[in-house]
């Protein structure tokens, strides 16, 4: 059951949108379920409905008129309330006591106060009300509506559980504001896919991701096509900034104008100077050999911010509350840098995991000021990289880092979900979907030149890998990931890794120790991804192995970094491990 509050200063204007057919003929059999006394005028059952209207309109108002100008400017209050998809229907009784418990949570007539406001509930439609109320008091006193939508939430998730309704997930006052009504008639009437506040709301999202300047991020903004307006003080530093899409203009023809704070809470101009000063996003040093000149740029960001979107899961397993939720603001950022940059196939699906994701990324948790750099660096060089082409190693990359953040947005999950944020966890879930379609659009071809190799393999060669499998690989792990009749990708990567100088069950149990498998949908599929990575083979199997000295010089190559929190790798990629000691969870 679903609340959704607003404010008004025209009493008969709203009546008439309630009782008239809708902007899409959509209200139907429009009537009275409940009011202040259980004796108001209603429309809906009267011959004449303009002069009940107006019989209406005037008991609503009359302690507004009884104040004169003390009311409230916006003395009207509208609060819709919609059961979720699937409910069963409510009858008039059971909408009546739903509306009498708002309003009583809410303060707008507390029950056994006789000086609560007026207020009425019609019904038009078979899974919602409108409540409306108008702000005066018996007494002639304003009411105290202090925190009315979280009450009203609250109340919400009280009734469904009484009455048996679906239970959807407490909200905690961090969500982004959603698109009014008025918006979303606008959007459609003017052939929009979204509303103008969505629209805008991702475009900020993405000018961000990665940026290193303040200066920056209002030319990506710009350069998107989005209009900015910045807010001075009289010293000339800026305070804010507002937005607006072009050919957006409201009635007067002025351009509609939006708030950063206003988008979401987290894109305020104070907020996003927090992120640039806190994670300033430093050129990026792909964390892979440099004599693979057949790689293209970005090929080598997707498998360098591999690396680091695992490291980041580290955080959230072992770090503090706020070093991890500070994590989350970055791996926000690198989704939409990889949302902006993907190929058509993979477009679609990875602008939804951004979109859903970004609700994840705030909560009460408070994000200290942690390093965020390296997160921010791998998004800032998949953006200056620009697009993949979607095929070849480019294709190949982005499935492999596709696989990983399906694991690291899993992990974000559950730490949403061991703190009680029902609506991050829900939000890192649906992500994690969205990820897992783009995977496998992005990962078909690849995966089936693999399994194709693994099948070619000479028999007493695909025995021997198989049985390193059987060996390392835990029990528990193949039976969860399904992988008894689906090994040949693995099978024909191992043989490459060997082939490239590798010892395969050292990098076997590497890959094994990075992080846990047992979230995984495929756990072949995995594995394969964190082999390649590890041994440096190229994403691509038709590209080609990876040559055993170039692998060698890379194990011996030092870091070009003195901290493991400021690099880009946390380790020389395609070392080499020694068999006796297993390597430490990443």
């Amino acid at each position: 059951m679903v609340p959704d509050i607003g404010r008004g200063s025209r009493t008969q204007g709203l009546l008439v949108y309630l009782y008239g057919p809708g902007r899409r003929e959509e209200h139907t059999d429009a009537h009275l379920v409940g009011s202040w006394d259980g004796f108001a005028p209603d429309p809906g059952l009267d011959p004449d409905p303009k002069v009940t209207l107006a019989r209406l309109t005037a008991a609503l108002d009359l302690r507004v008129k009884q104040v004169g100008d003390r009311a409230p400017a916006k003395h009207v209050w509208h609060c819709s309330v919609r059961t979720a998809p699937g409910d069963r229907r409510l009858d008039d009784e059971e909408w009546n006591a739903v509306a009498q418990r708002i309003v009583h949570a809410t303060g707008i007539a507390p029950v056994g106060d006789p000086d609560g406001c007026r207020w009425i509930a019609v019904r038009h439609a078979e899974d919602h009300i409108h409540i409306v109320a108008t702000l005066v008091r018996g007494d002639l006193r304003n009411p105290r509506l202090n925190y009315d939508f979280n009450k009203a939430q609250a109340e919400c998730r009280r009734i469904e559980k009484e009455m048996g309704l679906r239970r959807l997930n407490a909200g905690d006052g961090t969500a982004a504001k959603n698109p009014s009504s008025a918006e979303k008639f606008k959007a459609e009437r003017t052939g929009r896919p979204e509303t103008s506040r969505e629209t805008l709301r991702e475009a900020v999202r993405r000018a961000v991701a990665g940026a290193d300047s303040e200066e920056e991020f209002f030319t990506r903004l710009r350069e998107a096509g989005v209009r900015v307006k910045l807010r001075h003080a009289p010293s000339g530093d800026a305070l804010g900034y507002n937005v607006a899409l072009p050919g957006d203009r409201n009635r007067d023809g002025d351009p509609v104008w939006y708030p950063g704070s206003k988008l979401a809470p987290d894109l305020s101009l104070p907020k996003i100077r927090l992120r640039l000063t806190d994670g300033a996003a430093e050129p990026s040093t792909p964390a892979v050999a440099a004599d693979r000149t057949n790689w293209s740029p970005p090929a080598l960001q997707r498998r360098n911010a591999v690396v680091i979107a695992e490291r980041s899961a580290t955080f959230l397993e072992r770090g503090e509350d706020g070093e991890a939720a500070a994590q989350l603001v970055g791996v926000g950022e690198l989704l939409d840098a990889l949302a902006q940059t993907s190929p058509a196939t993979t477009r679609a699906e990875l602008a939804a995991a951004a979109r859903a994701f970004e609700r994840a990324t705030r909560s009460h948790v408070r994000a200290e000021r942690a390093d965020t750099r390296a997160l921010r660096s791998a998004a800032r060089g998949i953006v200056q990289a620009g697009g993949a082409l979607g095929r070849g190693e480019d294709g190949g990359t982005t499935a492999m880092l596709l696989s990983t953040l399906v694991l690291v947005t899993l992990a974000v999950g559950r730490w949403h979900s061991a703190r009680g944020h029902a609506q991050q966890a829900h939000a890192s879930r649906q992500a994690a979907a969205h990820l897992r379609t783009a995977y496998r659009q992005a990962a078909a071809t690849p995966m089936r030149v693999l399994h194709d190799q693994g099948r070619a393999l000479p028999e007493a060669q695909r025995r021997t890998h198989e049985a390193t499998l059987c060996a390392v690989l835990p029990e528990k792990v193949v039976r969860a990931g399904g992988m008894e009749a689906r090994t040949d990708a693995l099978v024909a990567t191992l043989a490459q890794a060997e082939r490239a100088g590798h010892d395969s069950e050292t990098l076997l149990r590497q890959a094994i120790d990075m992080r846990e498998l047992e979230s995984a949908d495929d756990v072949s599929d995995v594995l394969v991804w964190r082999l390649r990575r590890i041994a440096q083979l190229p994403a691509h199997p038709g590209d080609g192995a990876r040559r055993p000295q170039a692998a060698t010089r890379q194990a011996t190559a030092p870091s070009n970094r003195t901290s493991e929190r400021n690099t880009t790798a946390a380790a020389p990629l395609g070392t080499v491990r020694d068999p006796n000691r297993r390597s430490s969870r990443r």
